[in-house]
């Protein structure tokens, strides 16, 4: 697992104001795309080739990518 030295600090400031049910708190970046393809398959590979070369620093984070039609 990757550490997460934000989402901790939020955790505890939580627990701190009386939340005692929070665990694993992650703080993190959302990133929206539009992009033309060809198809929905092309779409995801740009995206992920995106994420994996630029978006995302892989030392210190994952990433995950959702595709939405656009309009939807």
């Amino acid at each position: 697992m990757v550490l997460d030295p934000q989402g901790v600090a939020v955790e505890n400031s939580l627990i701190a104001l009386g939340y005692k049910n929070v665990h694993k708190v992650r703080v993190g970046k959302y990133i929206e795309l539009i992009l033309t393809a060809e198809n929905r398959e092309d779409a995801a590979i740009q995206v992920e080739e995106m994420a994996r070369r630029l978006l995302s620093n892989p030392v210190i984070e994952d990433f995950s990518c959702t595709l939405q039609e656009a309009g939807v």
